[in-house]
């Protein structure tokens, strides 16, 4: 957690590495070196270096945001996901009964959701880098996808796996919240540090054209 100002901002991103695993069945990221300090001394001054570095990786990886053009191919790409819809959202973070797998509008009804990032909480990020995550993992079920998609809610994020279940190949929280236009973040951590109310929500990948999911930094902004 790091001071700002009035108020702390909280790191909700999982680091990534050479080679983690996010999903099953994609390949992990290749972290290399495109110049090193070393080459570099020959193009600058004495004394003055730098580092260019490379990364190949899929846009899942780590913490990360859907646009609709994850799921349609006429939905908005990254590069035009409006901001209004990924930085300094109202936060509401939605605790949920960690014995039970499906987020249902039974858990959401109670919650005022509109223009709000909703931040489902379920701890499944405990077991991120186990073999645990990628089975059994809590999910947003269809009829609470469109529950939220109908009271205004700006972003949904998960910290688990994914934010449908991985055995349903229709993916109908998927499909609800990107065709209203509503990104998805998903691998989400730490949200336990969130208050219920009163933080600030932001997750902004690169405007990359043509693309539908990047890695981000999501944080959270408290107390201001």
């Amino acid at each position: 957690m790091t001071t700002r100002g009035a108020g702390k901002l909280v790191d909700l991103s999982h680091r990534i590495v050479a080679g983690m695993e996010t999903y099953r069945g994609l390949p992990g990221p290749e972290i290399s070196t495109h110049m090193s300090r070393d080459e570099s001394r020959g193009h600058y001054a004495e004394g003055t270096e730098f580092h260019i570095g490379r990364i190949s990786m899929v846009g899942n990886t780590g913490t990360y945001v859907d646009s609709p053009f994850h799921r349609f191919e006429n939905g908005a790409d990254l590069a035009d996901l409006p901001l209004e819809r990924l930085a300094h959202l109202p936060a509401l973070r939605v605790s949920v009964d960690p014995s039970k797998r499906a987020i249902e509008v039974a858990d959401l009804e109670t919650y005022e959701v509109s223009g709000r990032a909703v931040l489902l909480h379920t701890g499944w990020d405990r077991h991120w880098g186990t073999e645990a995550y990628f089975h059994g993992h809590p999910y947003l079920t269809g009829p609470a996808a469109a529950w939220l998609v109908e009271r205004g809610s700006s972003l949904v994020g998960i910290d688990s796996l994914n934010i449908d279940d991985t055995d349903d190949s229709e993916r109908p929280a998927h499909t609800t919240l990107l065709e209203a236009g509503v990104p998805v973040a998903e691998h989400l951590t730490g949200l336990e540090m969130l208050p219920e109310h009163g933080s600030f929500f932001s997750a902004v990948p690169a405007p990359v054209a043509g693309f539908a999911t990047m890695p981000v930094r999501a944080y959270a902004l408290l107390g201001e």
